[in-house]
Parts: structure tokens; C-alpha cells; sequence
């Protein structure tokens, strides 16, 4: 019986390994990994629930991160690491040809990796607290408190504010860094000059040599590495994007907010001297009845005692003004001592009464308009590139290097050469200790937390909008019911004059409701001012737009 002859080489498929089934190009997934189990709880790996209640019912938001990865296409070809070609892939002498055939045939494909894609996290269709607010739909919202010095003082903040320089040098630097990596997509030539002097034993014999020639220098982009992190650059880029427009939200609802306040403290002032006056006015006429034996001296005790209270409310409200115009300054990147409000302007009245603006809005359009949720998304697909970026260093780097140079002899040898050289340098991971393995699980765990962040901006978002909402309203309640405290209050104080003069009313009855009166219409002066703060609040949370910088 004749033998049977074994073939020399057996070919073995080997599976890719983790992580996760990288695939090659052409729409490339998150594969096996992100949907491996969880040992002890039997959840898929990466996956990430946030639970909020938001309002009286509870609102999900929950994604993972193969929500933010595109699966693989059909039919793209799966490209294996180095280790699997050397147990048999591409066997015998034929291995390292068959490797550079297969790298450059893939150089057209997808990039490893997964693909960045933005999150869809479910958000609720309407707000709960229904509020219906005047809508004037074109205008910069703070334009609705009808208030030019405000107006300037905004202008003047976007203009010279520090932090919005920061965050457009930022940006600057973000650009350039994308224009940086895409350079790297394209071959490195460079010039290069040199001269050797020899000198040799023989006189008048030394020699000159001159060269002139120039290096190439270019990796292929085969496994999508580099445009991984272009693609990386970018989202950082975006992200810059709307880290200015974040600023530029916050700076402006930062401005207007203590625009109120200056004006409040300044409306209380005001209030105060009105109070101050009727007190002393009071005191003087009670003084006069004790000095008549017709007022006991409890009674002057009592009008020095409320004159004295209210005086002392001055310190603080001054205090109050003064560091509502100091904050205002450094928004407005400029001293203090050079703030235009400065000494405090006759403004008459009381705080700025909001009018009508931008709408509030659905909460799908917070989702869209919001500047610090574009950036988190901006970061999440960063974070998903920079995957692709860690992955690519699983498997070979081909690297052609080159060089040319011409070089002549001394004007007495006229010798020269031309020297050219082109080469191949295939880089191949083989081991490493499971560095580069360590490295894509800390690009996934990155990509996680980011994916996280966002998830917990997005519901902080929704929760600011639903409190501010719930803040307007309450002012709105609070301040008609203490412009009818003050409308009773003056009554109250009038009839009992009235009553004094004709002696059937004590100074007592009168001072306690000049009392109550100084008080209602302070608190009436703050609920103006907190109710323009809450509409502030709510411009502030759903991102209204401020204009481009």
C-alpha cells in the first residue's frame, strides 16, 4: 500500500482576536466586543444606563457604546494581526510578499475601528410645567428687557470678555492641529546640503566634496489610522466649536444676571432713603409729642429703634452694588474703576421687566441648540475615533523611506555620483507584554466615560430648562400677589394717618404699618428682580442663541 503524501503547508484560518472582531474598512463595526457579557451580571460589556427622575415621572436615558459605533459591512474583507499571519496565514518564504500584497490591496478599505456616530438617547416630548411666554422670534433674547445700557454692556462683554479669548485661541489651535493631521496623510520631502573637507598626507592634494539631494519619507495609511485620528482632530475641533459657543451663553447670561442685581440693590437704595425719610419724619413728630407730654417715651423708643433697623440695611445693599459692578467688570474685561455705571446712574424704577424673546422651545431642541451637549457629542466621537487610533497598532506598519544625493569632487577632480535609494520597512507588532492591547482597552474605557458625561449633561440640560420653568412661575405668583401686598399696605398706611389726625389712632398702629410698608415693597423689588433672574435661567438652559463671535 503506497503512502500518502502529506502537503507541506496546511493552511489555518485563525478568528481575529479581541478586541473586538476588528474589521477592516468599508463601514467597519464594534464586532464581538461590544457584545461580550458581563461574567457575574450577564449585561453587555460597555454599556452604560442613566436613570433621572425628571419632574414627578422618571425619564430613562440610557445608551451604550454600540450605539455610537456603525456595524460592518457585508463583504468587507477582515484583516487578522501580525501573529495570526506567522501561525500560517501566509506560510513559508511567501509569508512577507503575501503581506505586502494584502496590506496594499486593503489601503482603499474603511479604517479599523469603530465608526463614530452620534448617540440617540430618548428625550421627553414636551415640558412638564406648560408656560406661555411673550415670543419674539429673531432677536437676542436679552434685547426683551427693553433696556439699552444692557444692551451696550453685552455688546461690550463680547467683545473684550478674557475667557472668550481663551476659547478662540482654543479653536485656533484645535484648526491647526487638523491641518497638522492631515498633513501627515502625504509623503515628507526634505533638502538636504552637506560639504566634507579631506585632507591628505600629500600637500596641495586635499579634497572637497560637496552633496546636494533629498529624503522621502511617507507611511501608507493601510489600516486607517491616520484617518482615525483626523477624524479624532475633528471632533475635537467641533468640540472647540462649541466650547466658544458655550462660553459665549454663559458670559451673556452672567452679564445680564448681575445687570439685575445692580439694579436692584440700586432700586433698594432708593426704596431705602424713601423709608429712611418717612421714619425720621415720624421720629421728629413723635419726639415733638413726648417733649408736649402728649406721647409716652416708649413711643420715641420705638421710631428710633425702626429708623436705626432701616439704616442699617444701607452697608449691605451698598456692599451688594458694588460687588454686582466689580463682577461686571471682569466680565466686561475691563477695572472696575473703569465701568462706565460708575458712580451709580439715575436709573428710575425698579428691575428690568422681561418682555418677549425666543420661545423655550421643545426639549428635542435643547438637545440641538444646547452648546456645552454639542461638545460632549463632539468628545464622545472623538473618543469612539481614538479607538480606530489604538486598534491600528495591532497590525503592521509598512514605511517606504528614500533618499537621493549628488555629490562632486573639488574643482581640481571633477568627479561626481548620483546615489538614489528607495526602501521598504515593515514594522511588525510580535510582542509587546499586551501593551497595545492594554492601550485599546483604555481607548474603550475613554470612550465610556465619555459616552457617560454626555448622558449626564443631556439630563442636567432637561433639568435646568424644567426648573427654570418652574422658577417663572413661581415669581410670576409671588410678585402679583406682593403688588397687591404694597397697593394694601399704602392703603393701610394712609387710613391710619387719617385716623391719627383725628385721634382715634396711636403712633403705634402707625408705625407698624409704616413697617409693613417699608417691607412689602422691598420684597415686591426682589420678586421683580427674581423673576428676571428666572428668565434668565431658562434662556441660559436652553441654549439660546447668542449671535456669532
Amino acid at each position: 500500500m503506497g503512502s500518502i503524501r502529506r502537503p507541506r503547508h496546511r493552511r489555518v484560518v485563525h478568528p481575529v482576536p479581541d478586541p473586538g472582531a476588528l474589521r477592516l474598512p468599508c463601514g467597519l463595526g464594534a464586532g464581538p466586543r461590544s457584545q461580550s457579557r458581563h461574567p457575574r451580571t450577564g449585561t453587555p460589556r460597555g454599556t452604560h444606563a442613566a436613570w433621572a427622575r425628571h419632574g414627578a415621572r422618571g425619564v430613562k436615558a440610557e445608551a451604550t457604546v454600540s450605539q455610537v459605533v456603525q456595524p460592518a459591512a457585508e463583504g468587507c474583507p477582515r484583516l487578522v494581526p501580525w501573529q495570526s499571519v506567522s501561525r500560517g496565514i501566509c506560510p513559508g518564504r511567501t509569508a512577507l510578499p503575501c503581506l505586502l500584497a494584502a496590506l496594499l490591496g486593503l489601503g482603499g478599505c474603511a479604517a479599523v475601528g469603530p465608526d463614530p456616530v452620534a448617540p440617540q438617547i430618548p428625550v421627553p416630548a414636551a415640558w412638564q410645567t406648560a408656560l406661555e411666554l411673550p415670543v419674539v422670534e429673531g432677536t437676542a433674547w436679552w434685547q426683551g428687557f427693553k433696556d439699552p445700557r444692557l444692551d451696550a454692556l453685552v455688546a461690550q462683554a463680547l467683545a473684550a470678555n478674557p475667557d472668550l479669548a481663551v476659547a478662540s485661541a482654543r479653536l485656533a489651535e484645535a484648526a491647526a492641529l487638523v491641518r497638522a493631521e492631515r498633513s501627515d496623510l502625504y509623503p515628507i520631502v526634505d533638502g538636504l546640503a552637506e560639504g566634507n573637507v579631506f585632507s591628505r598626507s600629500d600637500p596641495g592634494r586635499d579634497l572637497d566634496v560637496v552633496g546636494i539631494g533629498g529624503t522621502l519619507a511617507f507611511t501608507p495609511d493601510l489600516t486607517g489610522r491616520q484617518r482615525r485620528r483626523i477624524e479624532a482632530a475633528i471632533g475635537t475641533l467641533n468640540a472647540r466649536v462649541a466650547d466658544l459657543a458655550d462660553a459665549r451663553r454663559l458670559l451673556v447670561a452672567g452679564v445680564v444676571e448681575e445687570y439685575i442685581e445692580f439694579r436692584r440693590t440700586h432700586a433698594q437704595l432708593k426704596l431705602l432713603d424713601r423709608a429712611l425719610a418717612l421714619q425720621r419724619q415720624t421720629l421728629a413728630i413723635v419726639e415733638a409729642r413726648f417733649t408736649a407730654g402728649l406721647a409716652a417715651r416708649m413711643d420715641v423708643q420705638r421710631a428710633t429703634a425702626d429708623a436705626a433697623r432701616t439704616s442699617a440695611q444701607r452697608g449691605l445693599l451698598e456692599a451688594a452694588r458694588t460687588d454686582a459692578r466689580i463682577t461686571l467688570a471682569v466680565l466686561l474685561g475691563t477695572h472696575a474703576g473703569e465701568l462706565e455705571i460708575t458712580p451709580p446712574p439715575q436709573i428710575e424704577g425698579d428691575p428690568p421687566i422681561y418682555g418677549a424673546g425666543p420661545g423655550a422651545g421643545l426639549p428635542a431642541m435643547v438637545v440641538r441648540n444646547r452648546p456645552d451637549l454639542r461638545a460632549a457629542e463632539a468628545r464622545l466621537l472623538a473618543a469612539v475615533s481614538g479607538i480606530g487610533v489604538e486598534v491600528a497598532d495591532l497590525y503592521p506598519t509598512l514605511r517606504l523611506p528614500g533618499r537621493i544625493s549628488a555629490s562632486t569632487g573639488s574643482a581640481t577632480a571633477l568627479t561626481g555620483q548620483l546615489f538614489g535609494v528607495l526602501g521598504a520597512v515593515l514594522d511588525l507588532p510580535l510582542l509587546d507584554a499586551g501593551r497595545r492591547r492594554a492601550e485599546v482597552a483604555a481607548a474603550r474605557a475613554r470612550a465610556d466615560a465619555a459616552l457617560a458625561l454626555y448622558q449626564r449633561t443631556l439630563l442636567t440640560a432637561l433639568n435646568e430648562v424644567e426648573n427654570a420653568l418652574v422658577a417663572i412661575r413661581a415669581a410670576e405668583d409671588r410678585r402679583r400677589e406682593l403688588e397687591g401686598a404694597v397697593a394694601a399696605s399704602e392703603q393701610a398706611y394712609e387710613q391710619l394717618a387719617a385716623l391719627n389726625r383725628e385721634g382715634l389712632a396711636t403712633f403705634i398702629d402707625i408705625l407698624d404699618a409704616q413697617r409693613v410698608l417699608i417691607l412689602s415693597r422691598e420684597a415686591y423689588v426682589d420678586s421683580e428682580a427674581g423673576l428676571a433672574r428666572a428668565v434668565v435661567a431658562l434662556h441660559r438652559a436652553t441654549g439660546a442663541p447668542t449671535g456669532s463671535g
